[in-house]
């Protein structure tokens, strides 16, 4: 799966959509109703990280939570890989934290501290819509960049 570019119009057709998916989630044009919009009936968001699934309109949250954490957030896209009806991104998050960052353990306030956090995104879609889409965050290094990370070495135990 090294393919940089479609090479199918059904490969096209589903990169033109997981670009608009991500500008819809952009904090400068973001509209979440647009960006659940683009999900197939039944289709899902997986956060890795968090390990939820989000279905129907709470597909939406992780933008929402995302924008009110880091309100100037930006995707970098860095590589599109494409095998049929398989998109995979390799992306960064970037932004400051300046507002809560709601997590399923609970909320870290604003550390006004800037991420550029790696991410690797895999959708698959069917007649170009997102069936599922599995985003692998690297948590690890976004609560390093927030300055949190450290916080947890009182759970570690020492070798």
């Amino acid at each position: 799966m090294s393919q940089h570019q479609p090479k199918t119009a059904e490969e096209q057709a589903n990169s033109t959509a997981i670009r608009a998916l991500y500008a819809s989630a952009e904090a400068a044009a973001k509209d979440t109703a647009k960006f659940v919009s683009y999900f197939a009936e039944g289709g899902y968001f997986y956060d890795v990280g968090a390990g939820k699934k989000y279905y129907g309109r709470e597909i939406g949250d992780t933008v929402d939570i995302y924008a009110a954490a880091f309100p100037e957030m930006h995707r970098e896209l860095y590589s599109f890989y494409f095998d049929d009806d398989v998109v995979i991104v390799e992306l960064s998050l970037n932004g400051t934290h300046n507002g809560d960052l709601v997590l399923p353990a609970g909320v870290i306030p604003p550390t006004h501290k800037e991420i550029h956090a790696p991410c690797c995104d895999v959708f698959h879609l069917k007649d170009g819509k997102v069936v599922s889409f599995h985003c692998y965050v690297a948590v690890p290094i976004l609560l390093e960049q927030l300055g949190v990370f450290g916080n947890l070495s009182a759970a570690l135990k020492k070798k």
